[in-house]
Parts: C-alpha cells; structure tokens; sequence
C-alpha cells in the first residue's frame, strides 16, 4: 500500500519535494493556503546555485528546462558607495552557470507542471499520534488523515508546532521592498545602474539593493536597522508618506541612488525574522519540515536553495521503499539539520556585516565570496 503523504505549501520547497515524488509514480497531495497560482504576485528572481537548487531540479528531471529559462548574465553584480562611485563591478563569464537567474514565477510554473495542487486549501493545525495517522485540521472545519505531513509553509508555518514551539524572532534589520516596471523604457538611467544583474550600495546599518527580473521588472529593497515598530505611525499603504521616511533614511546619498526610492510604485514592509542558527526538534513520527518552517534565515541566498534540495532528497528517500519510512524521515531530519546549521551561521553573519556600522565589512564580504 502507498504511504498517503502531503506537503504543506506550494514553495519552492513543497513543489521540489512533490516533483520529486511524481517522478518515481508516488502520488502527494499539494496543500495551499492560497486560492489560485496567481493569487499573489510571485516576488522577485532567486539565484539559483549548482550544488543546491539546481541539483534539486536535475533530480526533478527539469535541468534542463531551467538552464533555457534562467538568466545567467543575472549573475552581475555591481557594489557602488553612497556618493555613486563604483567600488566594484563583476561581470560572469558567458558560460558561467554556478548561480543562474531566475524570476520566481517562472521557477514554480516550471514546478508546477503535472502537478494537481489543492488550492485555497488552508491548513490550521496539524495533529501526530492518532490511531490513523497524522490528523490535519483545513480552516473551513474539514479534517484529512495522511501518513506523512511535511510542512513547507515557511516562516509562520502552521506544521511546525507539531514538533517544535520555537518561532521567528526579529533580527533587528528591516527590508522595504519596491518595484520598478518597464525600467528600460521609463527609467533608463536606472536600468543602466541596474545593469543586467543587482547593484548593492552599503552606508552606516542601512543599504541600497536593486535587482533586474525577466521582462524589465526590477525590485529594489532598502534595508536598515530599525525597531520593530520603526513605521508605526505610517499608513503601509500610503506610498508617498514611506518614501519620504525612506528618502530621510538615506538623505545625503547620491541623487541617482535615491531616484530608486522615488520611482517605487508601492513599498512593502519585510523585518526580517530567522529561526534559531541550530534549530531542530525531538524527532515526531509522521510530521517532518523543510525549508524556512525547519530553518528560517536571512534572506542572502541560501534559503530557497536549500529549501529545494531538502524537498528533492527527502522525495527521494520517501520513494526509495520499500523500508521503514519514519526511518527514512528520521535520516533525512539529520541531513537536513547538519547543513541548514552551518548555512545559517554563515547568512547570520553576513547579514551582520551587510547591514553594518562600518560599510566597509559590506565589501570584504563580496571581495571573499565574489573576488574583483
């Protein structure tokens, strides 16, 4: 008999891992919250690197279809100083795919493929331990028995109290994201600041980022150590009072730089909250988790990737049969904390020293991982 198995979230993760699974023939109920693939706007690109997210789609059996998808002259980066002088500007060779470009909506319809997701499916609770299996509580009262519950809901994840009370904790660091449609038509100037990749600014506990997506979108986020409650007295939705805090935020910086800031349509408001570095749990028979549920992190890189790759190994160990699958779960759980423990020591302290006291930090951190 099958295992009756279902993922929480239509993520990277959760798809990776349900891909994975259609691909040996095993069947998994995809569980999401939202009503529609297009119920949300998708987000920005993810990067995408060999030995994490792109191993996860070579073992999906999409490898392919992603390198015709992705955008590897994405891998640009540019550092400038607050005045706009370029302190660094790396460019990838032509046939450098170590960390492709891809925009998020394109990388879940490319998930998404065959897959027969349950939308507007959203789980409240979930419950271990009952005679038939793992108990999972819709909003809507309905209840469904499975064998195994992984949860890959994210940073508030709903199936992560059935193993462990731990919950995100603010960093301190807040990000305000914005978008800038058309850039190569309605703002030259910037799209060439851009250029075909990201251009990062760094100052005192605030920086400038801007990134280029498919099809002349691009998303700028202003990060800056602040309260919690740093907006408090703000309407979110009255864009012009948010860009006169930001523009205050990073008065003194260069006219170019600032016009980031002033060409936003909408901002949106993003502390960023992480898990404890070395977060696990008591191992729960039927329930496991991956991805920002088991091991949320700062936002530099490593967490769809290893949400990713997590999905695709613990798919494969599932589908593997025929022996005993909470073993499998439990080796899996293992694996998945040994690494993700070692990721988020390094994206702790690179967020450290990104949004820093001293800009310099900023640039020794690129000069180590990407040298000039």
């Amino acid at each position: 008999m099958r295992h009756r198995i279902a993922v929480v979230g239509s993520g990277p993760g959760g798809l990776s891992f349900a891909r994975v699974l259609h691909r040996h023939g095993h069947p998994v109920a995809v569980l999401e919250r939202d009503p529609a693939p297009d119920a949300r706007p998708p987000g920005g690109t993810l990067d995408l690197h060999e030995g994490l997210g792109q191993l996860a789609l070579d073992k999906a059996g999409l490898l392919a279809e992603f390198r015709a998808l992705s955008r590897p002259e994405g891998q640009a980066m540019r550092i400038l100083a607050p005045d706009g002088t370029v302190l660094r500007d790396w460019r990838p060779r032509p046939d450098d795919l170590a960390n492709p470009e891809i925009d998020r909506g394109r990388l879940r319809e490319l998930l998404l493929g065959p897959l027969d997701v349950r939308w507007g499916r959203h789980v409240t609770r979930v419950e271990p331990g009952s005679r038939d299996g793992v108990l999972v509580h819709f909003a809507d009262g309905r209840r469904e028995v499975f064998d195994l519950v992984v949860g890959a809901d994210g940073a508030w994840s709903r199936v992560r109290p059935a193993v462990s009370p731990v919950t995100p904790h603010y960093t301190g660091v807040t990000l305000v994201e914005s978008a800038l449609d058309e850039v190569d038509t309605r703002h030259p100037d910037l799209a060439r600041l851009i250029g075909e990749g990201s251009v990062a600014v760094y100052g005192v506990n605030r920086a400038l980022v801007a990134q280029r997506g498919g099809g002349g979108h691009a998303r700028v986020y202003a990060q800056f150590r602040a309260p919690l409650d740093w907006h408090a007295e703000l309407d979110p939705a009255d864009a012009e009072a948010v860009r006169s805090r930001l523009l205050a935020l990073f008065d003194g910086w260069a006219a170019p730089l600032l016009d980031l800031l002033r060409h936003g349509a909408a901002f949106v408001h993003r502390p960023l909250h992480v898990l404890p570095v070395s977060h696990t749990w008591a191992h729960v028979a039927g329930v496991t988790l991956l991805g920002d549920a088991a091991h949320l992190m700062p936002p530099l890189g490593a967490g769809a990737n290893l949400a990713m790759l997590e999905g695709a190994e613990l798919a494969e160990a599932v589908a593997a049969g025929p022996g005993d699958l909470d073993e499998a779960v439990r080796a899996f759980e293992e694996r998945m904390w040994a690494r993700a423990g070692e990721w988020a020591k390094i994206t702790t302290a690179g967020l450290d020293r990104l949004v820093s006291p001293d800009p310099a930090d900023a640039l020794a951190l690129f000069d180590r991982v990407q040298p000039s």
